[in-house]
């Protein structure tokens, strides 16, 4: 994938190294807290800060944002893909007659605060719509990897674009309206459009790879084969195969292998967004 000549963006945070998750006890804003709470009620602060120390948000810090070191070539790579996808989503809410909103990333190692709740590597990439903002730890890419078969830049490419996707939706409103009809039906039935919700996201990061390819020619042979690799990879089907040895597809919530592929090529294929409606379908 060619992205030497492409911008960097300007959104992103990097908050490795620094702030995050304590691993116990309160932050030293905790213990001032305490302490001013202690002076105007006369409560022990000892007391204080053992009643903190059982709260989950005690333990959230506000973590330290950077950009990323100029040395760090995988960071580098993400901020160049999440500009290229700025670019492609600006342009084409441009033509529909709607107004984009840049989302952040955050690169984060362990664990981080989001409006989301604690955001964890063991939970991959993910976008959190209180936030608007798109969250991965780059060890995620090693796993892709090693344990997914799915190298290649494109697939490390293509885990951002379909975040992203997700902040699209949020902004379209869609996800706001999946999340109500989640909560009116039964276990199985969310599941089931939550799968829907994931295969629009393939979708648009089909539509994303089509149209920054078509701006700036960014893909070389083989680069369409890694994303769909990845998107494979990470199945509902292929990881509950791996992980219990049976399939139970009623539990799905991203999409089988199949559905997974199928839904970035057509979006990819067309470059059209509105290829992607999953929820006015009865195939996936």
């Amino acid at each position: 994938m060619r992205m030497d000549d492409y911008r960097e963006s300007d959104n992103i945070e990097d908050r490795r190294g620094g702030g995050g998750i304590g691993r116990g006890g309160v932050g030293i804003g905790g213990i001032v807290l305490a302490l001013v709470i202690s002076y105007f009620t006369g409560i022990n602060p000892m007391t204080l800060l053992g009643i903190m120390e059982q709260t989950p948000l005690a333990r959230q810090e506000a973590p330290v944002a950077h950009k990323p070191p100029a040395n760090d070539e995988t960071a580098l790579f993400v901020s160049k893909v999440l500009a290229s996808t700025e670019d492609v989503w600006n342009q084409t809410f441009r033509e529909a007659g709607r107004q984009y909103e840049n989302p952040k990333l955050v690169l984060f190692t362990g664990a981080t605060p989001t409006a989301c709740g604690t955001g964890q590597t063991a939970m991959g990439p993910f976008y959190c719509p209180g936030d608007h903002k798109v969250y991965i730890d780059l060890a995620f890419y090693r796993e892709l990897k090693d344990r997914f078969r799915a190298p290649g830049e494109f697939a490390q490419a293509y885990v951002v674009a379909h975040e992203v996707g997700h902040h699209v939706q949020n902004l379209l409103g869609i996800a706001d309206q999946v999340h109500k009809a989640r909560q009116r039906v039964s276990e199985r039935e969310a599941n089931a459009l939550s799968v829907r919700m994931e295969l629009q996201a393939d979708c648009l990061a089909g539509v994303w790879g089509k149209r920054t390819d078509t701006m700036k020619q960014v893909l070389e042979p083989g680069d369409l084969e890694a994303a769909l690799t990845a998107a494979s990879a990470i199945g509902d089907d292929r990881l509950q195969q791996q992980a219990q040895g049976r399939i139970v597809p009623e539990s799905f919530t991203h999409g089988s292998s199949e559905q997974r592929v199928r839904w970035f090529r057509r979006g990819f294929e067309t470059g059209d967004m509105n290829q992607c409606n999953t929820f006015k379908t009865d195939r996936l």
